[in-house]
């Protein structure tokens, strides 16, 4: 299954992400120690340039599965997430348009 996902941080969390990015990368890229895959994400912005949050599609064998990469991500261990999204796509959803995926 396929799952959207959406995540707000914190105001004034930008030291805590930049410390943090590096092991958040790291767990996007194992997938969760391969529990999920990640097909791709990125950060979400204000106008102003002022990070808001992130967003992701991700690959997933149950909900409960992709809410566990979810929770598991040093963003949320660490507290720059302050509101979680997972929307299932489509059993359709054309994955293979995106590649390569992020987890390796």
């Amino acid at each position: 299954m396929f799952f959207l996902m959406r995540c707000t941080h914190r105001e004034n969390a930008d030291e805590a992400r930049d410390a943090l990015r590096p092991a958040h990368r790291e767990w996007n890229r194992s997938g969760a120690n391969g529990l999920v895959s990640v097909i791709t994400g990125s950060a979400l912005w204000t106008d102003e340039g002022v990070a808001l949050g992130h967003w992701g599609v991700i690959e997933a064998a149950s909900l409960a599965d992709a809410r566990t990469y979810i929770e598991g991500d040093p963003f949320v261990t660490g507290g720059v997430v302050t509101g979680i999204e997972l929307t299932r796509m489509a059993d359709g959803f054309a994955a293979d348009r995106i590649n390569p995926r992020l987890t390796v």
